[in-house]
């Protein structure tokens, strides 16, 4: 019964509470802390500011911790899910309608202005990526690892994933 009353708690709120994790956290500690007496307002206090210090989404770390001290690690699980399900629900029955609709003139429209913008979104941080990077490590280093990352995914077809766990080990090497 615990692992429903978690679920629920967490998919309601999430549900209910548009805007992200700053606008559930009303939400989930009414529910944890008033209707279930699960934590007390000061264990409330404290895990929010755990879930600020850390990075991520709050609420899906909130979750996993309340979960955790309600019902051990099957109750982090049902509250990590049922945080994220909504969203999850949500984004498969609207890509449901998208490949249905996908010849129809209005989506092609869409994504004929979605796609500039994505563009432009990627752009943006790939620039802030080379600027942070020149800074932080050195034109060297950056040239470096931007000219092998270049070599090991355009030439050999490298996956994206083991050159960024390669960057990842030179950067503990030798930075």
């Amino acid at each position: 019964m615990i692992y429903l009353q978690i679920f629920g708690v967490f998919f309601v709120a999430n549900i209910l509470g548009y805007g992200g994790g700053p606008a559930i956290i009303p939400l989930i500690q009414h529910e944890v802390v008033n209707n279930f007496a699960w934590i007390t307002d000061e264990k409330f206090i404290e895990v929010l500011a755990m879930g600020n210090a850390l990075p991520g989404p709050i609420a899906t770390k909130m979750a996993a911790y309340i979960g955790f001290y309600e019902a051990g690690v099957l109750g982090s699980i049902v509250a990590l899910f049922a945080t994220v399900a909504p969203s999850l629900i949500l984004m498969i029955a609207l890509m449901g309608i998208l490949l249905k609709y996908k010849d129809a003139p209005q989506v092609k429209r869409l994504s004929k202005f979605v796609q500039p913008t994505i563009a432009v979104l990627m752009g943006l941080i790939i620039f802030t990526n080379i600027r942070v990077s020149f800074f932080d490590i050195g034109i060297v280093h950056l040239l470096i690892l931007g000219s092998i990352s270049l070599v090991c995914i355009a030439k050999f077809k490298v996956p994206p994933a083991f050159v960024v766990i390669g960057a990842m080990v030179y950067g503990a090497v030798l930075l």
